[in-house]
């Protein structure tokens, strides 16, 4: 099954989270936080603004990218997770 996202939606693959700190502290899995850095999977065309026009998306599929902590809604595809997020939830492209 594929999934493609509608309109100005991104399809997001988080990144795995540090499991050892700065100051080489091992974290157990319950301490982790979610990441909020995450590969994109793919992405809508566009949000579809009130003149008819659709406003061209500033992320691209294979970008990783920094999202708020609540940013969008988790699904399981294929046993993967992902997360559905609008683009106004993506903060920053790291390049």
């Amino acid at each position: 099954m594929k999934i493609r996202p509608l309109a100005d939606r991104v399809l997001v693959e988080r990144l795995e989270a540090d499991s050892v700190t700065a100051g080489g502290i091992v974290l157990p899995e319950s301490a982790k936080e979610k990441p909020q850095k995450g590969k994109v999977v793919s992405i809508g065309t566009g949000k579809v603004l009130e003149d008819g026009t659709i406003k061209k998306m500033q992320v691209k599929k294979g970008n990783i990218v920094l999202f708020t902590s609540y940013a969008g809604t988790d699904v399981k595809v294929n046993d993967k997770e992902y997360l559905i997020m609008d683009e106004s939830s993506i903060m920053a492209v790291i390049e």
